[in-house]
């Protein structure tokens, strides 16, 4: 098979690095891709939210199978052009993809489902977006409706910054604040059937102890130690399997990638978000841990033939990734520094712990920076502890000019 993966982030060379594995996957191209992707698929230009161009590409590829890793090419109906000139597409459609691409027709959807999720309402004014903030009090939770990279969410206790990033979105959505500890739970769909993966937790905020501001995400780790072992099976009953159901009768069924962002309230699990594509920096670690060759899973998802895939194959070792950034992030990044010490992890801390590029891009015989969050550095061990120890040696040996990481990922779950 051959497979086309569109992005060139973080994610996209997880998802490369996995499928590169499969002994199915004959030939592996990325458009746009980035210095590290490369290394492991052939890489071509394209602008991604062309949906034409990427239709083109993959027919010239004679690609077997497209994956689109991120948000805004799907939202922008990049799947739909795959799939008009016949080619299997992992991706829902542009209407699918808005549970992602919309707060408000997310929480209609849910609602529609009977879905568990905050309180919300959704606001146009001023005076609509005052009447919400005083009707849930601090803290405040304000979401711009659109896309916006991960950044478009404010939890704060102070109202006017609350009332500030309310009125600078436009349309946003306002709800009551949800207590608990996070977990994002992706599950692969062909509109029918749901194959869940397993759980992973990320850290949103910049700094350790979860201060700072709010960023695309700073590190993650699975497994979960402190989740119940039903977990996956509630949240398979109560959000996922509804969800699905409801968006095919409503004429608009998902088939890609379902990411459900859940808190564990002392009232149960609700729905935080939706996105409709894999997370990052969640990815890295949970296809570090499939054992199941991807290709297939993916294939059939995008065939609408998942009801064949067998139950997934887990590793039972855990995964970290730490993010490493650049300077400034998550406001705008310095960009265009050198990376040094990658060939260092690659010869001394392989098979365990590796590297995945983000903004990264090759500058003559250099690579350098070209993104807010630079790599993801991912590593595996028998336990947290392990694992943990194997990442952040890693990231020691990697040397970029006023880079920033958090030194806490998956500390409290390791229990140290």
């Amino acid at each position: 098979m051959k497979v086309l993966v569109i992005g060139g982030g973080a994610r996209e060379h997880a998802l490369c690095r996995s499928l590169s594995l499969d002994p199915d996957v004959t030939a592996l191209h990325c458009a746009p891709g980035n210095a590290g992707i490369a290394e492991v698929a052939e890489l071509h230009p394209v602008d991604q939210l062309d949906g034409e161009a990427v239709a083109r590409l993959a027919a010239d590829l004679q690609a077997g199978l497209v994956v689109v890793g991120p948000e805004a090419p799907l939202v922008a109906g990049v799947a739909d052009a795959v799939r008009a000139v016949g080619i299997p597409c992992f991706g829902p459609s542009e209407q699918a993809a808005q549970l992602e691409g919309s707060k408000a027709f997310a929480k209609d959807v849910m609602a529609g489902a009977g879905v568990p999720t905050a309180r919300s309402y959704v606001c146009t004014t001023a005076e609509e977006i005052d009447e919400a903030l005083d009707a849930f009090g601090a803290p405040y939770v304000v979401k711009d409706d659109g896309l916006a990279a991960g950044k478009g969410v404010v939890v704060t206790d102070d109202l006017a910054e609350a009332r500030a990033h309310a009125l600078a979105c436009g349309r946003v959505v306002i709800e009551e604040f949800l207590d608990g500890p996070e977990v994002s739970l992706f599950a692969i769909t062909d509109g029918v059937t749901v194959l869940p993966l397993t759980p992973a937790q990320d850290f949103k905020r910049a700094l350790d102890g979860d201060e700072g501001p709010n960023t695309g995400g700073m590190g993650a780790y699975s497994p979960l130690p402190w989740a119940d072992p039903k977990l996956v099976d509630e949240v398979m009953a109560t959000v996922l399997q509804p969800t699905v159901d409801e968006l095919r009768r409503r004429g608009t069924p998902f088939q890609g990638l379902l990411y459900a962002g859940l808190a564990i309230t002392s009232r149960g699990v609700r729905v935080i978000e939706f996105n409709a594509r894999f997370g990052d920096p969640e990815t890295q670690v949970v296809l570090a841990r499939l054992r199941t060759p991807l290709a297939s899973v993916l294939l059939n998802a995008a065939n609408g033939t998942l009801d064949s895939e067998p139950p997934l194959n887990w590793h039972e070792d855990a995964a970290v990734t730490v993010v490493v950034a650049s300077h400034n992030y998550p406001g705008t990044p310095r960009t265009g520094d050198p990376i040094e010490g990658l060939d260092e992890v690659a010869a001394q801390d392989a098979p365990h712990a590796y590297v995945l590029h983000a903004g990264t891009k090759r500058d003559g015989d250099a690579i350098v920076s070209a993104g807010g969050r630079v790599l993801s550095v991912t590593a595996t061990g028998s336990d947290l502890t392990q694992a943990r120890e194997r990442a952040y040696e890693a990231v020691g040996r990697i040397r970029l000019d006023g880079s920033q990481h958090r030194t806490d990922i998956a500390r409290k779950a390791a229990g140290e």
